[in-house]
């Protein structure tokens, strides 16, 4: 959430950064309006007790005086005043009320450095390794929905039985390679993130504090009866960790890691992009997160972009890094780097990692602060996240790329540690 004291001093700068994102500015006049009135209401308000503690001061004389009904007019008055109060209290609370839910469905403001542009065609490409697109052999540009097909590892038919459209089921040596990159994405960074294993459901107002609710609703799986959402990413249960808490400067950076599944409806998706594992409803994930100080995060931002990128390095997969437009970064983000892989057989680039620096914009909606040494008051802190390995598409791009001129698939060096004996998926017989 914006910072409203930031929207009084300085509306502009704050409109000209939202209009980057191609967004309407709209809702800012109306917040600014609306908080006119509120400060003149406080104003108003401020006026009023004043005068009611005057007027105590002057009853209590008439009575020391013996002048009871002149006491007793000035005590109506003051009634009349404090019902005058409550009224303005309560006003002031229902548009307090409009202001954040304004708020809530504004976009944080992008980083001046962030590229200017509306669409995926205006991110600048940073670097690209491991990429000859005249190196990949025939048997490589195989789409993994067929190899995998052919290899017994992916059953998306069942799957669809069970749960739908864009479900998937991986099966055998599918199921052994998901879990060993779930493991290697866990175990490449325990030396600095602790991991936590969240709760796949939370509340309401723990998807408010990432700024997936109220605006992206219609991306997320609600369980109604329980008023409870599956999560989309586990950014949105480590936001909440620490909601409404002070933390001291001494705990920052705070280093955390997590795999969950995620779940993401991707209304209005269906029919673009659903072959395979391209887009999917449900999917593993291992992800990075970190509370800082807004003097911390640009470097804890190349932190993690270091790790997510070191990851798809070491699997030996063709990769390059991205700097997000304005127009393409996610709501709550200031400045993201996405990292993509290429998959032969698809023969595309796939986002496998959105990392992202959301200045203090989550921390406002969450109420998470941090106690700088030496100093009485409290500020927000800055949340960081990215994927540390996104199990679908990444899967994808091994099956493609590994995939050997016998139809077998052998395995990247560095997952053989979390796959026992099984160096490579044999050829079907």
């Amino acid at each position: 959430m914006l910072d409203i004291k930031l929207i009084r001093t300085d509306p502009e700068a704050v409109k000209t950064a939202i209009a980057r994102r191609g967004e309407s500015t709209t809702s800012i006049d109306e917040v600014l309006q609306l908080d006119s009135r509120v400060r003149a209401i406080g104003t108003e308000r401020d006026d009023i007790r004043a005068e009611v503690k005057q007027i105590s001061k002057q009853v209590g004389a008439l009575h020391k005086d013996g002048k009871a009904d002149e006491a007793a007019d000035l005590q109506t008055k003051s009634r009349e005043l404090g019902d005058r109060e409550k009224a303005l209290t309560d006003e002031a609370d229902e548009l307090a009320g409009q202001i954040r839910s304004l708020l809530l469905n504004v976009s944080n403001m992008p980083s001046p450095e962030a590229p200017d542009g509306l669409t995926e065609d205006d991110n600048i490409e940073l670097r690209v390794e491991n990429f000859d697109p005249g190196s990949y052999a025939d048997h490589q540009k195989v789409p993994h929905w067929d190899v995998a097909e052919q290899l017994g590892i992916l059953d998306v038919d069942r799957a669809v039985r069970m749960s739908g459209s864009m479900f998937v089921m991986y099966r055998g040596a599918g199921a052994r390679l998901l879990r060993a990159l779930i493991a290697y994405g866990l175990d490449r960074n325990r030396d600095a993130f602790e991991e936590v294993r969240p709760p796949t459901v939370v509340k309401t107002e723990t998807m408010i504090g990432t700024g997936h609710l109220p605006k992206f609703s219609d991306d997320a799986y609600h369980l109604e009866r329980d008023d409870l959402w599956a999560i989309p990413t586990a950014e949105v249960p480590l936001t909440s960790m620490v909601a409404g808490e002070i933390l001291d400067e001494s705990e920052l950076p705070m280093r955390l890691m997590a795999h969950t599944s995620c779940f993401r409806r991707e209304a209005g998706s269906a029919g673009r992009d659903t072959r395979g594992l391209l887009r999917v409803h449900e999917f593993d994930k291992v992800e990075l997160y970190s509370f800082c100080t807004p003097e911390q995060a640009p470097d804890m931002h190349m932190e993690i972009l270091a790790r997510a990128e070191g990851a798809i390095r070491d699997l030996g997969l063709a990769h390059r890094v991205l700097d997000l437009a304005c127009g393409d970064i996610s709501g709550a983000g200031s400045r993201t780097y996405d990292i993509e892989v290429f998959a032969p057989g698809a023969d595309r680039w796939l986002e496998v990692s959105s990392v992202s620096w959301c200045t203090d914009y989550q921390a406002r909606r969450a109420n998470i602060r941090y106690r700088p040494e030496g100093e009485k008051g409290t500020r927000f802190v800055h949340s960081l996240n990215g994927s540390g390995l996104a199990v679908p598409r990444v899967w994808a791009a091994i099956i493609e790329t590994y995939r050997q001129a016998d139809g077998s698939v052998r395995m990247p060096e560095v997952l053989l540690p979390y796959l026992g004996d099984m160096t490579e998926i044999p050829a079907p017989g």
